[in-house]
């Protein structure tokens, strides 16, 4: 019989029955989980059989994944997965306390473009939204250049009604409905509120608190799901989401798609991009021009990341070619 990977603990799993809706306590055959990478995950698609005897059903096979979570373990060269067949990263942010921080941003979106799964980005607290404060509408822009849907919306008043942008949480409710959805922002946007206000009852997210530097600090590394009738949620504080240093530095760009076609038309392969690079193609643009601004944005966040990233010893050893010891 098929069915889901609502929790794990070592090496028991809590499975929900597809159809039935029932849940059990399975085991897994062994070979599932020996090997260099092989594991089960919150998420997984499973197939149980029914042995009889205590905890009663075993994992006999595992279903095909798709939208993994994951990050490398940099010095095993091992892919760790959190979880898997995510359909949806919900990227959210605050108009207000804290602060937009668009660099924030654009990292959790490097991990979305890394894991191959679609993020949509939720503007909150927009009833204390201030104009002066940031250009929501250059922000929103410089997103669906990307193909990024954006919603504004107000966690605590589900009156709330957008004003700025086209989607709001009626378009939200829509777009999370029958998919499993992971999210992801700093801490105090509000993302247990939203939570709570989908799905009309008090859900306690555990936080995964954003440090100084805007590295997630790492809590419990273990996921599960939570089913919240129109959709589930994945609760995975353990991800390091916002730091990015497992990343192959020669892909780097790849998680900027937006920039590719233009950092191909430099003179030399490894141009860094920044504003002395000689023959970078991205120094030709006119910056006067407002599509170009939204470039330029994106090639800000791009650029300082790399150069933080590069002061780390193993991410500059993987661009020189040297061995870390």
């Amino acid at each position: 019989m098929r069915a889901r990977v609502y929790r794990s603990s070592k090496r028991e799993f809590d499975c929900k029955i597809d159809g039935s809706g029932e849940f059990v306590v399975a085991t897994a055959l062994g070979n599932l989980l020996k090997g260099r990478n092989n594991q089960i995950v919150v998420g997984d698609y499973v197939e149980l059989e029914n042995i009889g005897e205590e905890p009663g059903h075993k994992i006999v096979s595992v279903n095909k994944r798709h939208g993994e979570v994951f990050r490398i373990i940099v010095r095993e060269a091992k892919k760790k997965v959190t979880a898997a067949n995510i359909d949806l990263l919900v990227v959210m942010t605050s108009v207000s306390s804290p602060v937009y921080k668009r660099g924030i941003i654009d990292r959790f979106l490097v991990r979305a473009y890394q894991w191959n799964i679609k993020p949509i980005v939720v503007f909150n607290k927009m009833d204390e939204y201030d104009s002066s404060t940031f250009d929501i509408r250059f922000e929103t822009d410089r997103l669906m250049s990307q193909n990024i849907d954006c919603y504004e919306i107000s966690a605590i008043d589900k009156g709330y009604t957008k004003k700025s942008l086209n989607f709001g949480y009626s378009e939200l409710v829509e777009e999370l409905r029958g998919k499993t959805a992971l999210f992801l922002g700093q801490s105090g946007v509000g993302k247990s509120e939203l939570i709570s206000t989908l799905s009309g009852r008090e859900v306690e997210l555990r936080t995964n608190e954003v440090g100084k530097k805007g590295k997630g600090t790492h809590t419990t590394s273990w996921s599960e799901i939570i089913d919240l009738g129109d959709f589930v949620l994945v609760d995975s504080p353990g991800i390091r989401s916002l730091s990015l240093e497992d990343i192959p530095s020669e892909d780097f760009i790849s998680y900027f798609p937006d920039l590719v076609d233009t950092a191909i038309q430099c003179k030399f392969v490894d141009c860094n991009h920044g504003e002395n690079a000689k023959g970078c193609a991205f120094r030709t643009l006119d910056f006067k021009k407002y599509q170009n601004q939204l470039v330029l944005s994106r090639l800000e966040s791009f650029i300082r990341i790399y150069d933080e990233l590069c002061a780390i010893p193993h991410w500059a050893n993987r661009i020189t070619g040297k061995r870390e010891t």
